[in-house]
C-alpha cells in the first residue's frame, strides 16, 4: 500500500496497498481532519488548498493530464518535492511517499491551480459583478490566508502578481464606492435642506392664506420622507444632520402651534357668528308672517346685510341656520309675491281705464277762448283718474307724464292771462314807461344843445344813448297795450 504524503521527517507506517482514486478538493481537504492512528499531513499543510491530508494515495492521486504548474517544481531522490522560486532558489514543499515523482508533482501542482482558480474567480467578480468592496476585501483576505506559505508547486511569482493586481482592483473599487458615498451624501444633504426649507416656508405662511388640510398633509409627508432618508438613505455627518433636524423640528413645531392658534381663533369666530346668526334667524322668523309688505321687505334687506357681515359659523351650524333664515325669508316674499300678482292683475285693468282718460284729456281744446271749459273738463277727468286706482309700476311714469303734460298746458295759459290782468304789474309797467318818456325828452334837449354848441363828440354819445332809451320805451308801451 502507498502511504499518504507527509511532512519531511515524519514517520510513515506500513499498510496494505489500495487503489489510487482522485485526490480530494480543497474544500474537502480543509474540512477533513487526520484520523488516528494516521500520521499528520505534510509540513505546512494545515488545511485548505495547500494542505495534504492523511489520505492514502488511492484517495489523492488521479490519472489526469499533468498541469503546466509542474514545470515549477521537482522531486528529489528521497521523494521530497521542491518548488522553484522566481530567483531560481528552491523551497521544500513536502513529500508523497510511495508515489511516483510525477504523481507527487501533480498533486502539489493541483493545489497551486486551485489557488489560481480562486484568484481568477475573484478577479471576474470584481470586473463583471456588483460585488461590494467590503465583500471583495474579505474574499481577498481569505485568499491571502490560503496562500500564505502554501505547500504548492507552480509559478508563485505570477500568483503574487495576481494578488497584487487584486489588491489594486479592490482599492480602486473602495475609492469609487467612497466617491459614490460622498456624492450620495451631498445629494442627501441637498434633499434634506429642501425638506427643511419647505417646512419652514409652510410654518412662515400667513395663517389666513394657508390651506390647512393640504398643508397639514404635506407636513406629514415631509416627516415621512425625512424618516425614509434616515432608514435607507446615506448617513449624514452627525453635526450636519443634527443642525438640519433642529431646523426641521422647529418648523414643524411652529406650524403645529400656528395651526392650533388659528383654529382656536376660528372656533371663537364661529361661535360669535353662530350667536349673531341665531339672533338674525329669530328676527326673520318673527317677520315671516307679516303683511306689512313695504317695511317688512326693507327689514329683510337689512337682515340680509347683517347676515353677510356676521361671518361664517362652523359649516354644519352655518348651513342649518341659513336654511332657517331662507325659509323665513321665502315665506314672507312668497306671500308678498302672491299679493303683488293679484294687485298687478287689478292694476292692469286700471291701466285700461286711465289710458282711455288720457285720450279724453289730450283731446281737450286748450286756448284763451275755451280756457274755462278746458279747466272744467280737466277737473272731471282728474277726479275719474284718481278713482281709477293704481297702474302697474312699469307704466306709472308713462301715463302720469301724459296727464301732467295736459295739465301744464292749462296752467301755462292761465299764467299768461293772469300776468296780463294783474294791476300791480300794470302799474309797474306804466311807471316804467313814464320814466323812459321823461328820459327821452331830456336826452333830446341835451342833444339839441350839443349840436348848437358844435360839440360833435357829445352829440354823438347822446344820439347813441337816445336810441337805446327809445327802444326801451317802445317795449314798455307794447307791454301796456
Amino acid at each position: 500500500m502507498v502511504e499518504p504524503a507527509v511532512e519531511r521527517g515524519h514517520h510513515v507506517s506500513e499498510q496494505t496497498p489500495k487503489p489510487v482514486p482522485t485526490p480530494p478538493s480543497p474544500a474537502m481537504l480543509a474540512a477533513r481532519r487526520p484520523a488516528v492512528p494516521r500520521p499528520p499531513a505534510p509540513a505546512g499543510d494545515a488545511g485548505g488548498p495547500g494542505a495534504a491530508t492523511s489520505a492514502t494515495p488511492a484517495e489523492s492521486v488521479a490519472p489526469t493530464a499533468p498541469s503546466e504548474s509542474v514545470r515549477h517544481g521537482r522531486v528529489g531522490e528521497d521523494g521530497t518535492v521542491y518548488v522553484t522560486l522566481a530567483d531560481g532558489t528552491e523551497r521544500e514543499v513536502g513529500s508523497y511517499p510511495d508515489a511516483s515523482p510525477e504523481e507527487a508533482l501533480a498533486y502539489f501542482a493541483r493545489k497551486y491551480d486551485e489557488l489560481v482558480a480562486s484568484a481568477d474567480l475573484l478577479a471576474q467578480r470584481l470586473a463583471h459583478t456588483e460585488v461590494s468592496a467590503h465583500d471583495a476585501r474579505q474574499s481577498l483576505a481569505h485568499l491571502k490566508e490560503q496562500i500564505g506559505d502554501a505547500h504548492v508547486v507552480g509559478d508563485l511569482a505570477a500568483l503574487e502578481a495576481t494578488v497584487a493586481a487584486l489588491d489594486e482592483s479592490v482599492a480602486a473599487k473602495s475609492a469609487a464606492e467612497a466617491q459614490q458615498r460622498a456624492a450620495a451624501k451631498a445629494e442627501a444633504v441637498v434633499r434634506r435642506e429642501e425638506l427643511v426649507v419647505e417646512a419652514e416656508t409652510l410654518a412662515d405662511t400667513d395663517p389666513a392664506k394657508v390651506q390647512w388640510k393640504q398643508a397639514s398633509s404635506r407636513v406629514r409627508e415631509l416627516l415621512d420622507e425625512w424618516k425614509a432618508h434616515q432608514r435607507s438613505g446615506p448617513r449624514l455627518d452627525k453635526d450636519v444632520e443634527n443642525a438640519l433636524w433642529k431646523r426641521f423640528s422647529h418648523a414643524r413645531t411652529a406650524f403645529d402651534k400656528k395651526r392650533k392658534t388659528w383654529f382656536a381663533q376660528l372656533d371663537e369666530q364661529h361661535g360669535q357668528a353662530k350667536a349673531l346668526k341665531e339672533k338674525l334667524v329669530r328676527e326673520a322668523e318673527a317677520l315671516a308672517t307679516s303683511k306689512d309688505w313695504g317695511p317688512t321687505a326693507g327689514a329683510f334687506k337689512r337682515l340680509m346685510q347683517d347676515w353677510k357681515r356676521a361671518g361664517r359659523a362652523a359649516r354644519s351650524d352655518d348651513d342649518a341656520l341659513w336654511a332657517r333664515f331662507k325659509a323665513a325669508q321665502d315665506t314672507f316674499f312668497d306671500a308678498k309675491d302672491q299679493v303683488v300678482a293679484a294687485e298687478e292683475a287689478e292694476y292692469a285693468e286700471n291701466l285700461v281705464v286711465k289710458e282711455a282718460l288720457l285720450a279724453e284729456a289730450e283731446a281737450i281744446t286748450v286756448d284763451e277762448e275755451h280756457l274755462e271749459s278746458a279747466k272744467a273738463e280737466l277737473r272731471r277727468i282728474q277726479d275719474r283718474w284718481d278713482a281709477a286706482g293704481k297702474v302697474p309700476r312699469a307704466d306709472i311714469r308713462r301715463v302720469e307724464g301724459r296727464l301732467r303734460a295736459v295739465e301744464q298746458q292749462v296752467r301755462d295759459l292761465e299764467d299768461k292771462q293772469w300776468k296780463r290782468s294783474d294791476p300791480e304789474l300794470t302799474a309797474r309797467a306804466q311807471s316804467m314807461a313814464e320814466q323812459l318818456e321823461r328820459a327821452v325828452q331830456g336826452l333830446e334837449s341835451d342833444l339839441a344843445a350839443a349840436r348848437a354848441a358844435g360839440d360833435d363828440g357829445r352829440a354823438e354819445a347822446l344820439e347813441a344813448e337816445l336810441a337805446t332809451k327809445r327802444l326801451w320805451l317802445d317795449s314798455a308801451r307794447g307791454n301796456l297795450s
